[in-house]
């Protein structure tokens, strides 16, 4: 899949949430994350498995957005699990762009 047809996917995907989506911050977040994109196993977020939501704090809202760790962090993620919960297998494309959203950190990528 190339980086297009990616971004075309995510882009419809994130629709479902944001009827008028940030395509700038879209664009951005799948030419970071194009290669996790594209491992099955890494595409989805699991919202059942803590060690898992555990790395979506670690590693993508405090060392790449740059926030600070606390209960607010845990709450976001639980809201965006919440929202996507009638998605069987959760795109971290779109699971990253609500955080970000809902964050307020779309300067980080725009």
């Amino acid at each position: 899949m190339t980086n297009a047809e990616l971004l075309a996917k995510t882009l419809e995907a994130v629709k479902k949430y944001d009827k008028k989506p940030d395509e700038a911050l879209v664009a951005a977040l799948v030419k970071n994350y194009a290669l996790v994109l594209r491992k099955p196993d890494a595409a989805y977020v699991s919202c059942s498995d803590p060690k898992e939501l555990e790395t979506v704090k670690k590693n993508f809202l405090i060392k790449k957005l740059g926030l600070k760790d606390g209960p607010k962090l845990e709450a976001a993620i639980k809201e965006v699990c919440e929202r996507m919960k009638a998605d069987r297998r959760k795109s971290r494309a779109v699971f990253y762009y609500l955080l970000v959203k809902d964050l307020g950190k779309e300067r980080v990528f725009v």
